[in-house]
């Protein structure tokens, strides 16, 4: 249970940056709400995953789901590189989570 919190928490990290992005445009009270809920949702996520898994670990995974989240959303909707060798360098980033989670 406490792993699906902890993607769910990097999955709203993901929705607080694209709001951040937004805002950085326009401010808007819809983005500024996004944003607050986005990461006060993931924080919130993050502590209860915390408690059974080890903070080193959770932090690792909740950040590497954010990141890859971040340049996904990049790639897709903002027109971001979609370069092999950032493709390789965001693989590494899923492969080393995966480890984490099979040793933890």
């Amino acid at each position: 249970m406490e792993w699906f919190l902890l993607l769910f928490a990097g999955l709203f990290e993901v929705i607080g940056v694209v709001a951040l992005n937004k805002l950085s445009f326009k401010l808007t009270i819809k983005w500024f709400l996004i944003l607050f809920g986005g990461f006060a949702i993931s924080l919130t996520l993050l502590t209860l995953a915390m408690k059974e898994i080890p903070m080193g670990t959770a932090y690792a995974i909740w950040t590497g789901v954010g990141t890859v989240g971040g340049v996904i959303m990049g790639m897709i909707f903002y027109g971001e590189s979609r370069s092999v060798l950032r493709l390789f360098f965001i693989s590494l980033v899923v492969v080393a989570a995966a480890g984490l989670k099979l040793i933890s």
